[in-house]
């Protein structure tokens, strides 16, 4: 059996659970955990290998260890990756899906996002 994600950010919903019955019912206090093998990904291969790439997945990195927030725990996003609203968002990532013809289906399937 294959389990996947991050455990960092998956953590077990223990519904009207306290911290401590939420800490209890993650998968690493399960009887299995002491069966699982691990194995890491090292290389991210949705990213490319460009400088800025390169460093994007640092700073991805670094948000998941908690080690970029500063005193008021607040992590500080670079500005070239602010949108103004859900629309500047989608134009970000999609680029010119408002000119694509709705059946066009082999639009999403093409790589727009770029870190530059």
């Amino acid at each position: 059996m294959v389990f996947g994600g991050d455990f960092h950010q998956t953590l077990p919903v223990v519904s009207k659970g306290t911290h401590q019955q939420v800490v209890v019912a993650s998968f690493c206090r399960g009887n299995l955990w002491e069966h699982i093998k691990f194995l890491y990904l090292r290389q991210n291969m949705y990213l490319g290998h460009s400088e800025a790439d390169n460093k994007h997945a640092q700073w991805l990195l670094e948000i998941g260890a908690g080690s970029t927030m500063d005193t008021n725990e607040m992590i500080q996003v670079p500005q070239s990756m602010v949108c103004a609203n859900l629309n500047g968002l989608i134009n970000r990532i999609y680029p010119g899906i408002s000119n694509t013809r709705a059946q066009d289906d082999q639009y999403f399937f093409r790589s727009h996002y770029s870190l530059s």
